[in-house]
Order: C-alpha cells, then sequence, then structure tokens
C-alpha cells in the first residue's frame, strides 16, 4: 500500500513543479512559497482534524518534536532553494537536479537509519546520478 502513496505523492510533486513554474513567470520564489505555504497549513490541518487526530499532539515525545521541527525547517528550505531555482532555471532541469535528493536520502538512511544496502539500491542510485548529471550538462539548459 505504500507504493500506492508513494506513486501519489510522486505525481503530486511533479505537479508542483510544473505549476509553480508556470505560476513564477512575475511572482517573487519566495512570496510565492509563503502563498502556497498558507494553503499547505489549511489543508494539513483540516485533515489532522478530519481524522481525528488534533489531540494526538500531546503524545508527541521529546525527541519527535525535535526531529519533526528540524524536518519542517529543511522542508522549508528545501522548497524556498527549489522555488529560487525554478524562477532562473527550466524547470525539467531543476526537477532532475533537485530530485538528486533521492541518493542523498538512500545515503543517509543508510547511515542513521540503518537501513540495508543492496545492489539494486547502488545501482539504482548511480543510475539517477548520472541521470541527473547528464540532463544538467546537456547542452539545451538555461
Amino acid at each position: 500500500m505504500w507504493a500506492f502513496w508513494a506513486i501519489l505523492a510522486a505525481v503530486s510533486a511533479a505537479l508542483v513543479i510544473v505549476l509553480t513554474k508556470a505560476g513564477l513567470k512575475n511572482v517573487d520564489s519566495s512570496l510565492a512559497f509563503a502563498i502556497q505555504a498558507i494553503l499547505i497549513l489549511a489543508i494539513t490541518w483540516s485533515v489532522v482534524a478530519y481524522q481525528g487526530n488534533f489531540a494526538d499532539w500531546k503524545q508527541i515525545d521529546t525527541k519527535a518534536w525535535i526531529l519533526l521541527i528540524l524536518a519542517g525547517i529543511f522542508t522549508s528550505l528545501s522548497t524556498l532553494f527549489s522555488y529560487k531555482a525554478l524562477s532562473m532555471g527550466p524547470a525539467s532541469y531543476v526537477a532532475t537536479l533537485e530530485r538528486s535528493s533521492l541518493v542523498i536520502a538512500i545515503i543517509l538512511s543508510i547511515i542513521f537509519l540503518k537501513e540495508k544496502v543492496t545492489w539494486q539500491i547502488v545501482v539504482g542510485g548511480t543510475v539517477m546520478i548520472a541521470g541527473a548529471v547528464l540532463i544538467a550538462f546537456s547542452d539545451s539548459g538555461e
């Protein structure tokens, strides 16, 4: 079932890239993210309320709070950086380089979460980096 949600996340992320690039024509990238962040806040808290999970925040331990706050900071920074890159470069190139974060996430997951390394992960990560480099250094980038 996780793969279904992961595919939905991938499709949604692709739509974010394309729609944001189209919307950034005459809008500052930070302002664009701030506008979208209002919707992110409203939608996510609406989902929490709908699911009846609002009171669960009291049960979150200190370590989880710290980790989630740090993740929130890096989510914001990642998006700000991505929007800035989108305002300057072609969406296909920006998305490709940005998604090289997948390989970084694999490496960090292996180091910090002790996830298993398989030959498929190594080959897949290598192919992803090779593809990102190939696209990033092609002649038709802006």
